[in-house]
């Protein structure tokens, strides 16, 4: 990885995707992945948000639901109601307000949340780095969850930084 990123971007780290039937593939291991991020990102004085997804009435991720809930503790929590973190939200000012040139993803659903707000940050003139092993979702019918994951990356094009471990993400602020 060349520059460190100014920032790291939880995406949707809720309970109702980490915990029980709705869970996403590797839950555990990705949870305890994005936890590690927040310290280090923290501990580096980079600036940490997370995304709270407000899902529809009778999602798991429904406002006020316990699988709203965020897994995890640490940074700034913006709440969306759309796939873009940056759709109606002050994201993007908070990373402008912030001098943020460079940010971290991870989160979930890769093929979902964590690509819109990729192309979101990507749009923005943001540089972009995703781990691959820092983002999650679910088999879809047939095609297993690690495929997915994958086709989502690659989607996103050469654009962004694609890392093969949240441990090569470098923070500086």
């Amino acid at each position: 990885m060349s520059e460190p990123v100014q920032a790291l971007v939880v995406v949707d780290m809720q309970r109702g995707l980490l915990d029980g039937l709705e869970a996403v593939v590797g839950a555990t291991a990705l949870t305890a992945r994005v936890e590690e991020l927040i310290g280090r990102a923290t501990a580096a004085g980079a600036l940490v948000v997370q995304l709270q997804n407000d899902g529809a009435p009778g999602q798991v991720d429904e406002p006020g639901r316990p699988g709203w809930e965020l897994a995890l503790t640490g940074g700034t929590v913006l709440r969306k109601a759309t796939d873009d973190g940056f759709a109606d939200t002050p994201l993007g000012q908070l990373l402008a307000d912030r001098g943020v040139r460079r940010v971290a993803l991870c989160g979930v659903l890769s093929e979902m949340c964590v690509s819109a707000t990729a192309r979101g940050a990507l749009a923005r003139g943001l540089g972009v780095v995703l781990p691959h092993d820092g983002h999650g979702t679910h088999d879809l019918d047939d095609i297993p969850a690690t495929v997915v994951a994958r086709v989502a990356e690659h989607v996103l094009g050469d654009q962004l930084e694609l890392v093969a471990a949240t441990a090569d993400v470098r923070f500086g602020h």
